[in-house]
C-alpha cells in the first residue's frame, strides 16, 4: 500500500506553523519527544518509545565459524524488520528502499564505529567465535524511526548477557546460567543517531521530526555520535544545500541530545540490574498496571437504631405525598374529549379547531324539539324535498326516508340548517325541506 500523501491544506498548515517556530505537538524546534526505555524478562530484550514511535529489539548469540579475513574477530549482525502493523505503507516479506536505507545506517552506526569489542567474542581463533545478532522490530511508525531503532539496538546490546565458555584443549564447554553467571558484551561506547529535518531550503531546522513533518520536509541530515563528541556516521538526503555553519550547528545540538539519551540508557540499565539483584518483578508486564478490585475492612461498632421507626414513618409519609402529587398531575394531564374527533390534554380553554358552533347549536335544539314531541324512536322517517323547490303532488320522485342517525351525519357533513323557534329567519328552502309530510298524506288519499 502506498503512502497516503498530505492534502494541500495540511501541507500549507504544517509549513506555516514551522515558519512561526511552532510544531504540531507543541514542542520547540530543538526538543525531543518523551522517551521511554523498558526491558523484557529475558536478557537482551528492550523496548524504546519516542512519542508514539515504538521499536522492540532482541539480541541473540550463537557459536559459528569466523570470517576468513578476520579469524580472531566475532561477528555482529543487524536487521530491521518493517511490518504493515507499524505502517500500512510497509509491505510484508519485501524490503523497501526505506528499509534498505535504515538497515545500512544502523550497520554503519554500530559495526563501523566498532562500539562492540569483536575480539572478545573469539573462542578459538580461526574455528569458533560468537555471532551476535540484533533484530529490531518496528511496532509503530510515527516519525524519526532511525533514532528509535538505534537507541533500541544499543540498549539491547548493553543489556545482553552471553553464556560463559571454557576451553580445555580442543574441547569447548558452554556453561548454562545455573552453573556460571553469563558474561556481558564489551561495549566500548554508545553511538546514537540524531535526525534533523530541513524546510524551505534549510531555512528552518527541526529535531526529531514527526511523520507528517517528514512528508513535507525538503531533506534531512543524520548524525551518528557518542557522548565523547566522536562522529560515527553522517548522511544527508534531499534536494537542498547546506552551509558549513548549519552543519556545525547541527553537530553541537547532536552532542547535547546524545549525552542526554546516553544518561537515560545508563539509568534504565542500572534500575533493571537493581531489580534483578533484589528479586523484584521485571518484564514488560510490569509496565502496565492491572485493574485491581480492593475492599476496605472496618471493625464492628455499635449503631444507634432508636430513631429508626420515626425515620421509617417519615419516609412513608413523604411517599404518600408524592403519590398524591402524582395523582393530581395525572388528572391534569388526562385526555378530555371535547367533541367527536377532538381531544384536550392538560389545562387550558376548549379547543375549537374544526368545530362549527352554529351546527352544534342547531343539533342540540333539534334534539330538544324531538324530546318535547315524545318521539323516542331511533328510526323516525323524515322526508326531504328535492333541492330547489316544493314537493308537488304530480312529482314522480319518491320521498327519501332517513333515520335520526343518518340525518345527524348528513347535517354535519352538508351543514343543513334545522328550523326551530330561534331560526325563524332561515331560508325558504330549509323550511320546505323539513315540512313535506302533509302533502304526502294528500297524495295517498287520491290513490284510495
Amino acid at each position: 500500500m502506498r503512502e497516503i500523501p498530505l492534502s494541500s491544506c495540511e501541507r500549507d498548515f504544517i509549513l506555516k506553523t514551522i515558519a512561526e517556530k511552532q510544531r504540531l505537538d507543541g514542542r520547540q524546534p530543538y526538543d525531543y519527544r518523551k522517551m521511554k526505555i523498558s526491558f523484557g524478562l529475558d536478557r537482551g530484550c528492550s523496548q524504546v518509545e519516542i512519542g508514539d514511535t515504538r521499536c522492540l529489539a532482541q539480541v541473540s548469540g550463537e557459536i559459528t565459524a569466523p570470517k576468513q579475513t578476520r579469524p580472531t574477530d566475532g561477528i555482529l549482525f543487524t536487521n530491521v524488520e518493517l511490518s504493515p502493523m507499524a505502517c500500512p505503507s510497509f509491505e510484508p516479506g519485501r524490503l523497501s528502499d526505506f528499509g534498505v536505507e535504515l538497515n545500512r545506517l544502523l550497520e554503519r552506526c554500530l559495526k563501523e564505529s566498532r562500539c562492540i569489542d569483536t575480539e572478545s567474542l573469539c573462542i578459538v581463533a580461526g574455528e569458533k567465535v560468537w555471532t551476535i545478532r540484533v533484530d529490531v522490530h518496528v511496532l509503530n511508525h510515527e516519525g524519526n524511526l532511525l533514532d528509535c531503532v538505534s537507541v533500541a539496538a544499543i540498549t539491547a546490546l548493553a543489556h545482553f548477557r552471553r553464556p560463559d565458555v571454557t576451553v580445555n584443549g580442543d574441547e569447548v564447554t558452554v556453561h548454562p546460567v545455573e552453573e556460571k553467571n553469563p558474561v556481558p558484551l564489551s561495549v566500548l561506547h554508545m553511538p546514537l543517531t540524531v535526525t534533523f529535518g530541513f524546510f524551505e531550503q534549510g531555512r528552518y531546522l527541526l529535531v526529531d521530526p514527526l511523520r507528517k513533518e517528514e512528508l513535507v520536509m525538503d531533506g534531512q541530515m543524520v548524525i551518528g555520535m557518542n557522548k565523547h563528541r566522536e562522529i560515527c556516521t553522517l548522511q544527508m538526503t534531499g534536494d537542498m544545500l547546506l552551509l558549513k555553519d548549519q552543519v556545525l550547528r547541527c553537530s553541537n545540538i547532536a552532542v547535547v541530545k546524545v549525552t542526554e539519551i546516553t544518561e537515560l540508557i545508563q539509568k534504565a540499565l542500572k534500575s533493571d540490574a537493581a531489580k534483578r539483584s533484589t528479586g523484584d518483578k521485571v518484564g514488560f508486564t510490569e509496565l502496565y498496571e492491572a485493574v485491581k478490585i480492593t475492599s476496605n475492612a472496618k471493625e464492628e461498632e455499635d449503631v444507634d437504631i432508636s430513631d429508626v421507626k420515626d425515620a421509617a414513618m417519615e419516609v412513608v409519609r413523604q411517599g404518600k405525598e408524592l403519590t398524591k402529587e402524582d395523582a393530581k398531575l395525572n388528572q391534569k394531564t388526562a385526555v378530555k374529549v371535547v367533541a367527536p374527533g377532538t381531544g384536550q390534554i392538560g389545562e387550558g380553554g376548549p379547543n375549537s379547531w374544526l368545530l362549527d358552533e352554529d351546527l352544534e347549536k342547531d343539533l342540540e335544539q333539534e334534539e330538544a324539539i324531538l324530546q318535547k314531541k315524545g318521539d323516542n324512536s331511533a328510526t323516525k322517517s323524515i322526508p326531504i324535498a328535492p333541492a330547489g323547490g316544493d314537493m308537488d303532488d304530480d312529482s314522480e320522485e319518491e320521498p327519501v326516508v332517513l333515520n335520526n342517525e343518518d340525518l345527524y351525519v348528513q347535517r354535519r357533513e352538508m351543514k343543513i340548517e334545522t328550523p326551530d323557534e330561534s331560526s325563524v329567519k332561515k331560508t325558504s328552502q330549509g323550511a320546505k325541506a323539513t315540512s313535506p309530510a302533509p302533502k304526502a298524506k294528500k297524495k295517498k288519499k287520491r290513490k284510495s
